[in-house]
């Protein structure tokens, strides 16, 4: 499955996938407003035998069936890494 990776200009290590490049209708304006406008990152092929960073492929692929989009956020403990003073 063909998809694309935004970053968000507001939120740091945060990822929005679309099924549909540049289709941001299937996603919660709350979310758009939280996340800012996106920033295109790259297109991917994503199959269920391709491995990804911080994501579970599997997941990613059925909320992009589902709903046509997968938020990646920062993991809790790179999180409090990077909100440490």
């Amino acid at each position: 499955m063909q998809c694309t990776i935004y970053k968000s200009r507001k939120k740091q290590d945060t990822y929005l996938y679309l099924a549909v490049k540049d289709d941001f209708s299937s996603i919660p304006d709350a979310l758009l407003k939280l996340l800012g406008e996106p920033i295109h990152v790259m297109d991917l092929e994503l199959d269920p035998a391709r491995k990804l960073a911080q994501e579970d492929v599997a997941e990613v692929l059925r909320n992009l069936q589902e709903r046509g989009w997968h938020l990646q956020v920062p993991r809790q403990d790179e999180w409090l890494t990077t909100t440490r003073h």
